[in-house]
C-alpha cells in the first residue's frame, strides 16, 4: 500500500521513530513493498540477489523516497539496488541501508539493561563488521527517553534526515548498520527529544575521536595491535601484587614535554614512549601513572573532565599509538596507572549532559546531579546502565589497553552527599545519612568486578577523608581497593617541612602521627600535582631556609618517602626540583635539570628508589605491622626519627632521620644485632649536592643494651639528612 501524505512528511522530516516500519520490505495484506529513502538519486531498480526479476522503483518525494510493490513475491528476500545518483551518467550497485535485520542480540541488551554487560564498548559505539558479507560500520548508542535517533557524518554532511536509526526497545539502544563505510570517518549522533529539541552529540562509546576543540567521534578500524607483553601480564596475574616495589612517577601528557610556543602541537605516544621509559629507568621509578588519558575537550581541566570513557586522548596520536607506549613500557619493566574518572562529567552540550533530552547519565535533581564547585555533573549511580557504562569502561582500558591499574578520582565526592554543599544543597540518603549509598555499591561493584576479570590489576583510591574500609574487602563491606593515597601523610609532612627547624621541635607529632592509622588501609605516599598547583608552590618552594637547605631538605623529604611504609609517588618535576609552580600549558623546566645542584638531588632520588626497589625490607611489608618499628619516636628537641623496616628472609634496614640542619655526631640509636652494619644511603654525601657530613662504610653495633635493643650504634646525623644502614648478615 502506498505511503499517505503526512507519514511521507514525518519520515523525510525525520519525525518517524522507527524507520524500519516504513523503509526496508514491508508484507501489507497479500503484497510485499519495497521502500527506499536515498538522497541525491534519480533513479534505483531494486535487484534480487537471488537472481529474480528486477524492480524499477517509483519516485514518490522530491527528496529521494522511492517505492514499489514487488509482483510474484511475499517473502522478505535479499536485494541490492542497481542506483544512478543526480548529475551521474552511470549507475551503481549499492546495499539497502534498511535491508538488514536487527544486529544487536537480546540477550546482551538485557545484560545492559541489568546493568551487568562487561565488554558494553563491543557492544555499543561503532564498529567496522561485515553483515551477510556486506562491510560497513555497526552504530548503536543509548538514548532511552529520545524520540528519534539519527548517525550523522562525513557521508551525508551531518545531516539527520538521512540514517535514523532503529530503537530496540525496551533496551533505550538505537542501532544501525551502514554498508559501505569504513574506519576514519567522522561521526555523531543526532538526537531528537520527546520536546522536539534537536541535540547533536558525539558518541559517549567511541573509540577515538577528532583531535579538540573539533568535536566529532572517528569510526576506529578493528583493535588488530599484536602486543608483545605476555609474560608481564601472566607476571602480574600470579605474583603477589602488594609486596612488590611501586615507586610512581605521575605525569601528565601534555605538559610533560611540549613546545615553547602556544601552537606546537603535543608529542605522540610513542614519541613520549622512548623519552618516558628512559626518564623512569634513570631515577628508578617502577610505574608511571598518567594523569587522565581518556578524551577530554579543556585540556585546562588536566583531563579530569571527560567527555569519552573509551577513547585514548586523541592530541597524543590513535588508540594503537598509545598501545604501542603501554606494550613498550611493559617490555621496558615499567607499570602503567591511568587515573579514571567515574564520579563527574562536564555539562559541554556536545557530549553526556542530558543526552536525549533528559537527564540520562546524571542525577535529574541538581541537588544531587551537579557539582557546583567544578561545573560539572554527578554521574546517576542508581541507573544500572550508567553503573554498567562506567565498569565498562574501566574494563576496556584493562582489557584493550593492558593498564596495569586505576587510579579512581575523587572518591570523596562519591562518597558524600554533602561534599562540598551547604545545608539545603544536598539530600540525604534513604536512611538520613550522608553517604551516597548507590555511589558506595558502585565503587564495591567497580573493585571486585576489576579484580574478578583482571587478576593482578590494582584500584588505587583517591580519598582523603577517614572513610573507614577503603582498602578492605567487598566481603567485609569495605570498599575493595588495593590501596589509597594517604592524604593525611602529605599534608602533614608538608606542614611540618614548611615550618622552621627551630620551630619542629613543638610539631614533632606531625611527623609520627602517620603511624597510629598505618595499617587501618594499605597506602600510596602521594607528592602530587594537587601539591604544586593553584598557589601550593612548588616542593623546592615548600622548603624553608636558603636554597641549599631547601635542597637538603627535599633529599631528606624523598628518603623519608621512599623508607617508610607505603609506596612513593613523586609528581613530574619534582626530580630536580623544579622552581615555578606546575602549568599544564608549558612543559617542565627541562633546562633547570642541567644545574649542578638540581642534577645532584637526582642522583640522590635515584638511590634512594634503587634502594627501595631492591631492599625487601623497604616494600614487602608495608602493610603489615611487622615490617615497622620505632626506634626513636619521642626526640622532640633535636627533631630526630628512627625506624626499623623488615620483612622475612631479608636483613633488617635502619633509617634514621635529622630535621634540624644542626648535624648529630656519634647519635646512639638501639639496633636488634651488634656487628657490622652497612650504609647505604647517606643524603650529605658530596655526590648529591651535601656538605659531606657523611658515615663511613660500615658501622659496627656494640653489645649495650638500649631500650628494647640488644645493640648500639652510633650513627653520624647530617643536616636536614637522613641515613640508611642494612643489618648484618
Amino acid at each position: 500500500m502506498p505511503l499517505n501524505p503526512d507519514t511521507i512528511a514525518a519520515l523525510l522530516e525525520a519525525r518517524v521513530q522507527d524507520p524500519f516500519s516504513l523503509l526496508g520490505l514491508h508484507r501489507e495484506g497479500e503484497a510485499l513493498w519495497a521502500r527506499v529513502w536515498l538522497r541525491h538519486t534519480e533513479e534505483i531498480t531494486l535487484i534480487p540477489v537471488d537472481g529474480g526479476t528486477p524492480v524499477p522503483l517509483t519516485r514518490i518525494a522530491a527528496e529521494g523516497l522511492f517505492e514499489a510493490r514487488i509482483p510474484g513475491r511475499k517473502e522478505h528476500f535479499a536485494y541490492e539496488l542497481q542506483v544512478r545518483f543526480q548529475g551521474a551518467k552511470s549507475s551503481h550497485r549499492v546495499r539497502d541501508v534498511y535491508s538488514f535485520w536487527p544486529q544487536l542480540p537480546e540477550f546482551d541488551l538485557g545484560l545492559f539493561q541489568a546493568g551487568h554487560h562487561l565488554h558494553l564498548g563491543d557492544l555499543l559505539g561503532a564498529h567496522v563488521v561485515t553483515i551477510d558479507g556486506v562491510e560497513g560500520v555497526r552504530f548503536a548508542v543509548w538514548a532511552p527517553n529520545a524520540e528519534r535517533v539519527s548517525v550523522v557524518g562525513d557521508w551525508n554532511d551531518f545531516d539527520g534526515r538521512w540514517h535514523p536509526m532503529r530503537p530496540r526497545k525496551p533496551s533505550g539502544v538505537w542501532e544501525l548498520f551502514i554498508p559501505g563505510l569504513t574506519a576514519g570517518m567522522r561521526y555523531k549522533y543526532e538526537v531528537r527529544a520527546k520536546s522536539g529539541e534537536l541535540r547533536v552529540k558525539s558518541d559517549p562509546f567511541a573509540a577515538t575521536a577528532e583531535m579538540p576543540p573539533a568535536t566529532a567521534s572517528i569510526v576506529a578500524p578493528p583493535d588488530t595491535f599484536r602486543w608483545s607483553d605476555a609474560k608481564w601480564i601472566a607476571d602480574r596475574r600470579t605474583k603477589p601484587h602488594l609486596e612488590r616495589p611501586m615507586a610512581v612517577y605521575e605525569c601528565h601528557l601534555g605538559s610533560w614535554q611540549r613546545g615553547p610556543e602556544p601552537g606546537d602541537t603535543w608529542p605522540n605516544y610513542t614519541v613520549l614512549a622512548d623519552r618516558l621509559i628512559a626518564h623512569c629507568k634513570r631515577f628508578n621509578f617502577t610505574h608511571l601513572e598518567l594523569l587522565p588519558v581518556a578524551q577530554h575537550p579543556y585540556e585546562g581541566s588536566w583531563g579530569y573532565q571527560v567527555t569519552g570513557q573509551f577513547a585514548p586522548n586523541s592530541r597524543h596520536g590513535t588508540p594503537d599509538d598509545f598501545r604501542a607506549f603501554i606494550d613498550r613500557c611493559h617490555q621496558a619493566g615499567i607499570g602503567v596507572i591511568i587515573d579514571f574518572v567515574p564520579g563527574h562529567f562536564p555539562k559541554d552540550d556536545f557530549a553526556l549532559a542530558r543526552f536525549d533530552g533528559s537527564a540520562c547519565y546524571e542525577y535529574e535533581d541538581p541537588r544531587e546531579g551537579e557539582h557546583r564547585t567544578w561545573g560539572t555533573h554527578v554521574f546517576n549511580f542508581r541507573r544500572p546502565e550508567v553503573r554498567n557504562f562506567l565498569v565498562a569502561a574501566a574494563l576496556h582500558w584493562i582489557r584493550r589497553f593492558h593498564i596495569d591499574a586505576l587510579r579512581v578520582d575523587a572518591v570523596s565526592s562519591m562518597l558524600y552527599r554533602n561534599y562540598d554543599r551547604e545545608e539545603g544543597e544536598w539530600v540525604a540518603n534513604e536512611q538520613g545519612g550522608i553517604a551516597n549509598l548507590e555511589a558506595v555499591s558502585f565503587l564495591q561493584e567497580l573493585t571486585s568486578t576489576v579484580h574478578r576479570e583482571h587478576a593482578g590489576v590494582l584500584m588505587i583510591a583517591e580519598e582523603s577523608t577517614a572513610w573507614q574500609g577503603v582498602t578492605a574487602p567487598t566481603e567485609l563491606q569495605g570498599l575493595g581497593f588495593d590501596l589509597k593515597w594517604n592524604m593525611g601523610w602529605m599534608h602533614d609532612t608538608l606542614r611540618y617541612l614548611a615550618e622552621d627547624p627551630l620551630m619542629r621541635a613543638g610539631c614533632h607529632d606531625w611527623i609520627t602521627f602517620h603511624q597510629w592509622y598505618a595499617y587501618d588501609d594499605k597506602w600510596v605516599l602521594p607528592l602530587s600535582h594537587d601539591e604544586v598547583v593553584h598557589g601550593k608552590k612548588s616542593l623546592a618552594d615548600k622548603m624553608t631556609g636558603d636554597w641549599w637547605r631547601r635542597l637538603a631538605g627535599l633529599r631528606l623529604l624523598y628518603g623519608y618517602q621512599a623508607t617508610i611504609p607505603g609506596r612513593p609517588l613523586l609528581f613530574q618535576g619534582a626530580e630536580f626540583a623544579q622552581g615555578r609552580e606546575w602549568g599544564w600549558q608549558r612543559s617542565v623546566d627541562w633546562d633547570e635539570a642541567q644545574e649542578p645542584e638540581r642534577a645532584a638531588l637526582g642522583v640522590f632520588l635515584s638511590e634512594a628508589l634503587r634502594l627501595y626497589v631492591s631492599e625487601a625490607a623497604l616494600h614487602v611489608r608495608d602493610d603489615h605491622r611487622d615490617g615497622f618499628q620505632w626506634v626513636d619516636c619521642e626526640n622532640r628537641a633535636e627533631s630526630v626519627l628512627a625506624y626499623l623496616r623488615k620483612a622475612p628472609g631479608a636483613p633488617d634496614i635502619l633509617v634514621a632521620c635529622n630535621f634540624t640542619p644542626v648535624p648529630r655526631y656519634e647519635y646512639a640509636l638501639g639496633v636488634p644485632k651488634r656487628g657490622p652494619w652497612s650504609v647505604l644511603l647517606d643524603s650529605d654525601d658530596h655526590r648529591f649536592g651535601g656538605s659531606g657530613v657523611v658515615n663511613g662504610r660500615t658501622l659496627t653495633a656494640s653489645g649495650e643494651q638500649r631500650g628494647v635493643f640488644a645493640a648500639t650504634l652510633r650513627v653520624t646525623l647530617p643536616p636536614l639528612g637522613i641515613v640508611v644502614l642494612r643489618a648484618p648478615a
